[in-house]
């Protein structure tokens, strides 16, 4: 194909000139797999020039670093058969190839986006979205001079990189304003402020936040935290999530709810209508109580470890697959390292208008469950009931 040649050519020449700033791949050809764009930079590396690419997952991002001889095959990779548009800066055009949806390419020349490089140094600071604001030392994350405490350090990380999720889904998902927002087992509330102050003070977005906790001393300690910090729309009531009742929720999270309570909250989703279901499934008992006494053949269930994984996999893949029938684009990936902790497992789901065959969605479901000698998921039993 000529264009592409034409683009490799350029980036070639940009590169032996030392002209050549960025490259841009944009609108995927599909959105299965999560990967919305790729940018591609010069660093240094070791004193060598390298490309790093960036990949960008709608929950994450991915870095892979190319020597000058690799970039022409991995861009040949993505070019066309993921991405429908490349754009090629330099500091004297810019070039661009779009594709139409029957791969005929159209090339088109810029004038210069740039007129200097940006700085090739590896060590570019990450971008943390918890500021260290006063919520931080009232929670005992920081101390009173705004450091952040040793022992605490694993908590911080978990912070940012949650806001690093929630940023990434509330970009991909339409929602009115103001956004009501429902934290189901907020706890102490480390996730419930840092989301509030995220999304009000720095994002500057009208937002209502609930926190639900059961245990009074928290709720009372939370309602005199977010008065103390000024936080005049995030309030924290004492209930279980079975018996809340709001009808407006617009984003449901429940973080580590234990065993079927993470179901409550998933049907409490429904209920409302929300548009983005967030939860990181805790304590998976529910199916693992069904099976006791239960011959199971599969050798995965021969060891006790590998049982408890499977029906831990097994009651996740089944909300997924029940939050599918609802409408909802499922997604589920790691949260944080398994160094913090092995309940790591985010399950996401986005409302979308896509017509979904619900039939061939419970034929999964089924298979699964006569796979596994399950005879029902509580999901399915509360949200049965309301049929």
């Amino acid at each position: 194909m000529n264009e592409l040649k034409l683009f490799i050519e350029k980036l070639n020449e940009s590169f032996a000139n030392e002209s050549f700033v960025k490259i841009t791949l944009s609108k995927p050809t599909s959105k299965s797999d999560g990967l919305m764009n790729v940018y591609i930079r010069l660093i240094t590396i070791k004193n060598q020039p390298v490309f790093s690419f960036t990949y960008h997952y709608q929950t994450n991002d991915q870095v892979k670093n190319y020597t000058f001889d690799e970039v022409r095959n991995e861009l040949l990779e993505l070019i066309n058969k993921k991405f429908k548009t490349a754009r090629l800066f330099t500091l004297e055009y810019d070039y661009a190839i779009q594709f139409s949806k029957k791969g005929k390419a159209t090339a088109i020349n810029f004038p210069p986006s740039f007129d200097k490089k940006p700085p090739e140094s590896h060590d570019i600071p990450k971008k943390k979205r918890a500021e260290l604001g006063k919520y931080l030392s009232l929670l005992g994350v920081t101390d009173e001079k705004g450091t952040v405490i040793p022992k605490m350090a694993d908590k911080f990380k978990q912070i940012n990189k949650y806001l690093e999720i929630i940023e990434s889904l509330l970009k991909n998902t339409i929602l009115s304003s103001p956004i009501h927002i429902v934290d189901m087992g907020s706890g102490k509330g480390y996730l419930t402020f840092a989301l509030y102050d995220f999304l009000v003070n720095q994002k500057k977005m009208d937002v209502r936040i609930k926190g639900i906790e059961q245990r009074k001393e928290l709720v009372d300690f939370c309602n005199k935290t977010a008065t103390t910090c000024g936080f005049n729309n995030l309030v924290f009531e004492q209930n279980t999530i079975q018996k809340f009742g709001d009808s407006k929720i617009d984003v449901l999270i429940a973080l580590h709810a234990c065993d079927t309570a993470t179901d409550d909250a998933i049907f409490k989703g429904f209920s409302a209508n929300a548009k983005l279901i967030i939860c990181a499934p805790c304590c998976h008992k529910q199916l693992r109580q069904e099976s006791k006494g239960k011959p199971i053949e599969n050798p995965l269930f021969k060891h006790g470890i590998f049982k408890e994984r499977q029906y831990e996999m097994i009651t996740d893949t089944i909300r997924a697959l029940i939050m599918e029938k609802h409408n909802y684009q499922t997604k589920i990936f790691e949260f944080i390292s398994n160094e913090h902790t092995r309940k790591n497992v985010m399950l996401v789901g986005i409302k979308t208008k896509e017509k979904i065959e619900k039939k061939d969605v419970q034929t999964n479901i089924d298979s699964l469950k006569e796979a596994y000698g399950v005879e029902k998921h509580y999901l399915e039993t509360i949200t049965d009931k309301t049929k």
